[in-house]
């Protein structure tokens, strides 16, 4: 059975209590390791903006051919810090 986005739903009730309450807890650490990341690495913010604002504003007809040529840039290490330093200022 499909939710939104046509995922399918999950079915919590299958889960007894103690897998539930397990289940929520690793999404509760998960979330919280993966904020502990991103905040320690700002540079992904600003990598997935920068590419975000190319695939807008070219809207590619291969989108996987435009992200594998974006991101095997040769440049792209400069691009990113260029852009960091300026965010810093």
């Amino acid at each position: 059975m499909a939710g939104e986005g046509g995922l399918p739903k999950l079915d919590v009730a299958v889960l007894s209590a103690e897998q539930q309450e397990k289940l929520r807890q690793f999404k509760i650490k998960t979330r919280i390791d993966n904020e502990k990341y991103l905040r320690s690495h700002p540079e992904v913010d600003v990598l997935i903006g920068d590419f975000l604002r190319d695939v807008l504003l070219k809207r590619p007809a291969d989108i996987r051919e435009f992200a594998a040529d974006h991101f095997t840039n040769p440049n792209l290490r400069a691009v990113i810090g260029s852009k960091m330093e300026g965010n810093m200022e």
